[in-house]
């Protein structure tokens, strides 16, 4: 039975957050996906689809710290995935086209959480930069006033004038004002 896209990413927070009986399992559920990701693009050759399941599975255990916890894991695993691929293919001098891309990103709310990324990124790129990053410290990121404050090295009053004059600008240019 295969992992859900929100089974794999708990697992992946459980992994950074310490636990090593939950990293494992993680790994472990990863290796049908990859198997099955690698079989469909590649010609023949199981011994060098398992090679390069081993070689993402390290990859991704080297590299768990670069996982941004806002975006989808399994866009992040093929991501690897793909680029174990090619890496593969160039060190063969083979070429491979590239099929199924549609599945691949027609994974469970990866349009969704990709679609809302971008509005949001849209919304706050029409903001001033202070404005743009004390809200997305605060409101997206999850810090508190006084951790956004420390890392731009401003005042915490400066942070909450800036979050509340971004705010009333985005609910203005929403709601048609501006």
């Amino acid at each position: 039975m295969r992992s859900s896209e929100d089974q794999l990413r708990a697992m992946m927070i459980g992994g950074l957050n310490g636990d090593a009986v939950v990293h494992a399992a993680l790994l472990r559920a990863l290796v049908p996906l990859l198997q099955a990701f690698y079989r469909r693009r590649m010609r023949d050759g199981t011994d060098d689809i398992e090679d390069l399941v081993q070689e993402t599975l390290i990859a991704v255990h080297t590299r768990r710290a670069t996982y941004d916890l806002d975006r989808p894991f399994t866009a992040w695993l093929f991501a690897i995935a793909r680029y174990k691929m090619i890496d593969h293919f160039r060190a063969r001098r083979q070429t491979c086209t590239v099929e199924g891309l549609e599945e691949i990103l027609a994974i469970e709310g990866f349009e969704v959480a990709s679609n809302a990324r971008m509005d949001m990124d849209r919304l706050l790129g029409g903001l001033p930069a202070k404005q743009a990053d004390m809200i997305r410290a605060t409101k997206i990121d999850g810090l508190s006033v006084s951790e956004a404050a420390d890392r731009a090295g401003i005042g915490e009053s400066d942070v909450k004038v800036s979050i509340h004059r971004g705010l009333k600008a985005l609910a203005a240019r929403i709601t048609g004002e501006r």
